[in-house]
Parts: C-alpha cells; structure tokens; sequence
C-alpha cells in the first residue's frame, strides 16, 4: 500500500485526529485506518515503518484494536510473524464500536444513575430536587438503552433500510420538517 499516496494518508491523518475527539489514542485511530485501507494484511513491523511510530506502540495499539473486536490477527502462508486486518464492512464494524461504547460507557452509567437515585429517594426531602433529576436523567438512559436494543437487534440489511429512510421517518410519524 501506497502510504504517499494523498487519499490515504489524508484518511490516515484524519482518523487519527478524529481518534483523540473520540477519546481514542491518535496512534490506535491512525493504525486502525492504515489496516482499513490496506488491501493485504499487515505485521506489526510494516504497521510501525508506515507509521513511523515505535514497534512498541503498535503492539499496545494492535491489543486495544483487537479489544474492540474491529481488528484480528491473520496467518500468511510463509510467514512466521502474525499480521493484522481490519474489518471491512463499514456497516458492520461501526455497529460493534457502539456495541463496545455501550457496554464501556452507557452500561456503567446506568448502573451509577440507579444507585443514585435510590440514594437521592433515600435521603428524604432535602434529596427531592436530587431524585427528580435523576430520575429524569436515568429514564432518558433506560429509554435510549432500550431503543438501541431493539435497533440493534435488527438483521443489518433491515438497519441499513431503516437508516436509509431518512426524513420518511418524519413522514410516517406526522411530523412536518
């Protein structure tokens, strides 16, 4: 792969910095993206010399892109070293990322707004304010939790349908836009 070459090296450069915005490591994105744009898989030594970044960050990287179930190790016939790929289907890749920021994020979230507001309800009228929003808090994240869900469970061509439809949501629901 041509890492010279503008298009990818622009995307290299981008995902990285759309990485950090992300929360995620610039290194991880930009490994990320270079292993998406790669059509062979790659080792770890290729990775650090297109990237000129150390062998050792690209190990740690490799591991946490692995984690998110986005990047796996593959075998080539003749080579000893293990080499890496990306999955390739857009659709389905940023479907186990928000998979992955539900279960690191939201979950734990819901779990602590829970707790609180059973706390807040607890400590009697000086916590009434604190229970009400709260609760409202926690309903918002229950109702989105349970709405992605029942997204989530939809085979991905009926996803890809339903998100294609667009502003014929509006429509169906009567609602002008």
């Amino acid at each position: 792969m041509d890492i010279e070459n503008p298009a990818v090296r622009g995307f290299i450069l981008h995902w990285g910095e759309m990485g950090t915005k992300w929360g995620i490591n610039r290194t991880v994105a930009q490994i990320h993206a270079l292993l998406y744009l790669s059509p062979n898989p790659l080792n770890g030594d290729q990775i650090a010399e297109q990237l000129s970044v150390a062998r050792s960050n690209v190990s740690n990287s490799l591991r946490e892109l692995q984690g998110w179930g986005i990047v796996k190790v593959v075998h080539v016939i003749g080579e000893r070293r293990d080499h890496y790929e990306s999955m390739k289907d857009v659709w389905e890749m940023f479907q186990i990322i928000l998979d992955e920021r539900k279960k690191r994020e939201i979950d734990p979230t819901l779990e602590v707004l829970r707790e609180l507001t059973a706390k807040a309800k607890e400590s009697g009228e000086e916590g009434v304010y604190a229970h009400e929003r709260l609760s409202e808090m926690l309903g918002f994240f229950e109702s989105m939790s349970r709405w992605y869900g029942q997204i989530r469970r939809l085979p991905l061509g009926a996803f890809k349908k339903f998100v294609g439809m667009g502003d014929r949501i509006y429509k169906l629901l009567g609602i002008a836009f």
